[in-house]
């Protein structure tokens, strides 16, 4: 049970992200918070893991102006309800304090001015939304707290020769950690009163916090919880990602009526045929199989939820669009595809010549190699509509890996 207030849903809540560090300690080029971790930037996931909290109305990242082809490819993958919170990213500083400054001003300018914010580092991309809520409880009921973990090795104090000089007492010590959370007007206060001062280094908000005279509480972090910042960080970070994956399982089944035609397209190839499959795109059976398939793995609705058949900008459309649209929302959740198995049911045409082909199709429009797709066919043994060569039908089978849910 949380120690804090319940927060009423009139509180509006905006999340912070610092993001416009440069991250030269990773070793490469690449700004750490852009760099790929399960098949999407770091910086997605921590902006995933504010978000998630239902409370949490609007998220901005404070980014480098040299980076905005970096941010915009970053957030391409995640969902569009995710990135109907996101405003304009703000310009951030040379030091961590005045990127911090940007976006506080920048929330300050916008319509809907919060009353909490919460400041999260791009690079904590392992946020839990039990340690987000009660960052938003801990705000709202002291009105500035950070989380923090107690420290467990012994910490000594040294001078500049490298002499010990004091041991503080490890009870007393927290390694503190983000998102830290504050009522809005408070830290904005004391951001524009620290400008003026030129001779301190404030290296995190609660610092700005306590300088302004601020008593900030620490409530319980979480060990999970890491910053990123070296190479040998990433490497476990990665390792930590690939423990923490479920897999799940969806099933597609498609079907379309014959028409008067000459061929017919499955597996978005075409095959010869004295008919054609009647639908308001091109008909294509088996990706629409596999398609659904991949949806119901994702728990993600159906083809026609996302592509509705009343919606004449479908209308002819090629149904590989629709896939790779499904295999779009499997890494935007940070997953990846395992396997497809697809069985087409038809009595004509032959899929056997052109099964090759089709698993070749289906292999480059989901970016997966050609072992991980199967295709096979049957016939009804002339029962039913397929048997009647009404139509043809198709089953799928998606098998996939999603991070695991909380």
């Amino acid at each position: 049970m949380s120690p804090f207030l319940t927060v009423p849903d009139r509180i509006t809540v905006a999340a912070l992200i610092v993001a416009a560090g440069r991250g030269l300690r990773v070793g490469i080029d690449l700004p750490k918070q852009y760099l790929d971790l399960g098949g999407e930037a770091v910086l997605a996931r921590s902006i995933r893991c504010l978000a998630a909290d239902r409370r949490v109305r609007s998220i901005i990242c404070v980014i480098h102006p040299d980076d905005r082809a970096l941010y915009d490819d970053a957030i391409a993958v995640l969902e569009p309800e995710i990135i109907a919170l996101l405003l304009e990213p703000a310009h951030g500083g040379v030091t961590r304090q005045a990127s911090g400054h940007a976006g506080l001003e920048a929330l300050a300018a916008g319509h809907n001015i919060p009353d909490i914010v919460l400041v999260h580092d791009a690079a904590r991309p392992f946020t839990s939304p039990a340690l987000v809520a009660r960052s938003i409880e801990a705000a709202y009921a002291k009105g500035a707290a950070i989380p923090g973990v107690a420290v467990t090795d012994t910490i000594k104090r040294v001078d500049l020769l490298g002499q010990i000089t004091d041991t503080p007492a490890r009870r007393d010590l927290r390694a503190v950690q983000t998102p830290q959370a504050f009522r809005f007007d408070l830290l904005l206060k004391a951001h524009r009163a620290a400008v003026l001062v030129k001779d301190e280094d404030f290296t995190d908000d609660a610092a700005i916090a306590e300088w302004a005279g601020q008593s900030v509480h620490v409530f319980d972090g979480e060990l999970g919880n890491t910053k990123l910042t070296t190479s040998a960080d990433f490497v476990t970070a990665r390792e930590k990602n690939r423990g923490n994956m479920e897999s799940r399982t969806g099933i597609g089944y498609d079907v379309h009526a014959f028409a008067e035609g000459e061929h017919v397209i499955l597996g978005g190839i075409t095959l010869p045929h004295s008919h054609r499959l009647s639908g308001h795109s091109d008909a294509d059976v088996v990706l629409h199989a596999i398609t659904d398939a991949i949806f119901g793995a994702l728990a993600d609705g159906d083809i026609g939820s996302h592509f509705p058949p009343s919606d004449p900008q479908w209308k002819g459309a090629h149904s590989r669009i629709f896939l790779e649209y499904a295999v779009q929302r499997v890494t935007a959740r940070g997953g990846r595809i395992i396997h497809l198995d697809t069985t087409v049911i038809c009595e004509a045409p032959k899929i056997g010549p052109h099964r090759d082909q089709m698993r070749e199709s289906i292999a480059s429009i989901c970016g997966l190699s050609l072992d991980r797709v199967g295709v096979k066919a049957t016939t009804t043994e002339q029962l039913g509509f397929t048997g009647r060569r009404e139509g043809i039908a198709a089953q799928a089978i998606a098998t996939i890996q999603l991070p695991a849910s909380e």
